[in-house]
């Protein structure tokens, strides 16, 4: 499923990005491009990054 619809950036791409070490959203801009024209994906980018420390901390 895409997370970004304007650069075709999907949920694969974003946990990619994540566990190669991305840790906020302008991260996840910077490498994938999700979040660079519109922002309303911004949102659930934010999301991913929370759910993914929450299953760092509690592992």
């Amino acid at each position: 499923m895409y997370v970004c619809v304007c650069r075709a950036v999907t949920e694969n791409e974003v946990h990619d990005c994540i566990s190669s070490g991305a840790r906020s959203a302008k991260q996840v801009r910077d490498t994938t491009g999700a979040g660079g024209d519109c922002a309303s994906c911004v949102r659930k980018i934010c999301a991913m990054l929370k759910r993914s420390e929450d299953l760092i901390t509690t592992a």
